[in-house]
């Protein structure tokens, strides 16, 4: 299990098949708020902590059938 305080502003998150998803701008409780520049509707999207597989090489990749937010990633 890896430690919440070591997501920080601005790492990449991606799926665990490495495809990017969007930009931590903060952890917020128990999830991960995506950067606005990342999300085809200006919006800021959210990423539960509880879906994270792991953290390796200043990347959070998310467990395997993570949901991803509509509007985030490249889709």
């Amino acid at each position: 299990m890896f430690e919440k305080f070591r997501i920080h502003e601005h790492m990449e998150v991606a799926t665990s098949a490495g495809q990017h998803v969007g930009t931590v701008d903060e952890v917020k409780d128990d999830q991960i708020k995506l950067t606005r520049s990342d999300s085809s509707d200006g919006a800021h999207h959210y990423i539960a902590l509880a879906d994270v597989e792991k953290i390796h090489d200043n990347r959070v990749y998310l467990k395997q059938g993570t949901p991803i937010p509509m509007g985030v990633g490249a889709d």
